[in-house]
């Protein structure tokens, strides 16, 4: 069994370096919609612990005054709020470190400005976000340590396994936590079926004794 749980944490450890290691920045087009709209927002939602560097980088093309207005909102399920930034044009960086453990949300909205014609009413989005190792500048972190190349790339690996660790430990505790929920609700469903078991069988007599008593006072039995 140990064996077993070595071998699916190794595969897990090696499925997320392999995510890591392939991702990129997302694409796509954001419509401008009007400002009457309910639901004009596009969000995009990653998870991270707490204490961590995030880097969130969205281009933007198209340019201000144009008839369109991008707004970026960037807020954890918990309410923190790290950037409202407003009519976006070309690169927005926003860099904070998270305050939860809990997922946080990247949203997008482009308003229609003005009572201009806009032929193409949207706007091209290219966002890129970066956690942990990832968002840290290694190039300033190398000239300021004076490191080499290879112990640069070394120190940013240390770093990502590290969090990967971290992750399956987190992963561990939340699988303990679910666990003992679950062996709490089946003792309560267990003992919650015994009760009404009990009740039915206590109803039940009542029923028999009332009946009896009932047919007794009119001389039916």
């Amino acid at each position: 069994m140990a064996q077993l749980t070595r071998t699916s944490s190794l595969l897990q450890l090696v499925c997320m370096m392999m995510l890591i290691a392939c991702s990129q920045a997302l694409k796509f087009d954001l419509q401008a919609v009007s400002h009457h709209d309910k639901k004009p927002w596009r969000c995009i939602r990653n998870f991270v612990a707490k204490d961590t560097l995030v880097v969130v980088t969205a281009i933007v093309d198209g340019h201000k005054g144009d008839g369109m207005q991008v707004n970026m909102h960037i807020m954890d399920a918990v309410g923190n709020e790290y950037g409202k930034p407003k009519d976006i044009a070309g690169e927005q960086r926003t860099v904070f470190t998270s305050h939860a453990d809990a997922a946080f949300d990247v949203c997008f909205e482009n308003l229609l400005t003005g009572s201009q014609y806009v032929a193409n009413p949207s706007r091209h989005v290219e966002l890129d976000i970066d956690i942990g190792a990832d968002a840290k500048d290694w190039s300033a972190i190398q000239a300021t340590e004076k490191l080499k190349p290879v112990e640069t790339e070394l120190r940013r690996i240390e770093e990502l396994v590290a969090e990967v660790v971290g992750e399956m430990d987190y992963l561990r505790v939340r699988e303990q936590k679910l666990r003992d929920t679950n062996e709490s609700t089946n003792t309560r469903v267990k003992w919650f079926g015994f009760g009404t078991t009990f009740l039915l069988i206590a109803l039940w007599a009542w029923q028999i004794m009332y009946l009896r008593a009932y047919f007794r006072s009119k001389h039916l039995i």
